[in-house]
């Protein structure tokens, strides 16, 4: 089964099973954001929109751009888009490869993708690329600390990897890739760590 099919399957309930239990983790993490007047941003894997509903006054953009490879999660977003309070422009597109232009955003925003997507490493690069230098990238995700052990979390990955998420992905691999990308912060926001927010900023 595809991304797009079984998140397409998960649409109904996405918010039922997230929207509380991700909330305060997803708003400590928005508070990274700083001021965003006058300031783009792109959510890639936007979902239904939850990040939405968390903005305020100082961290909501100038102009917006949302981008998911499901449409049913889409129109459970648009909603959200229509009632916020700044621009929100809904793309259906794939986050490992985007129709977004290069060097467009000052911040990208990746909240439960990377640990989704089949080959995070092309979802990170394609947040860079669309980065303008000296832009930053919001993660908020599970990752396993590097060669940490975790048995069962990489065991079952494979299976859960085809239902809904990946349960292995290391984050150092992955920056490993860009030397372009600075790692500025790195926070246990929930589940005692594994799930940590991620500021990286692009050079200059």
């Amino acid at each position: 089964m595809s991304l797009r099919q079984t998140y397409r399957l998960w649409a109904p309930i996405y918010d039922l099973m997230l929207k509380q239990a991700t909330r305060a983790a997803r708003s400590r993490n928005l508070e990274e954001l700083g001021a965003m007047e006058g300031k783009a941003l792109a959510i890639i894997g936007i979902g239904s929109g939850l990040d939405l509903d968390l903005f305020n006054e100082r961290t909501r953009p100038e102009y917006c751009v949302g981008l998911d490879i499901t449409r049913a999660m889409l129109k459970r977003a648009q909603a959200r888009g229509d009632a916020s309070s700044f621009p929100v422009r809904l793309i259906e597109a794939d986050a490992m490869n985007t129709p977004l232009k290069s060097q467009q955003f000052d911040v990208v925003l990746l909240h439960l993708i990377l640990a989704v997507v089949p080959k995070p490493e092309r979802a990170l690069a394609e947040a860079s690329r669309i980065l303008k230098p000296g832009g930053r990238i919001v993660i908020f995700d599970k990752f396993l600390h590097h060669h940490q052990k975790a048995p069962l979390r990489r065991l079952i990955s494979p299976l859960l990897g085809m239902l809904a998420t990946r349960t292995d992905v290391e984050l150092e691999p992955l920056l490993a890739a860009h030397p372009e990308l600075r790692l500025t912060r790195d926070e246990s926001l929930l589940a005692r760590g594994w799930f940590r927010g991620i500021t990286l900023i692009k050079n200059a």
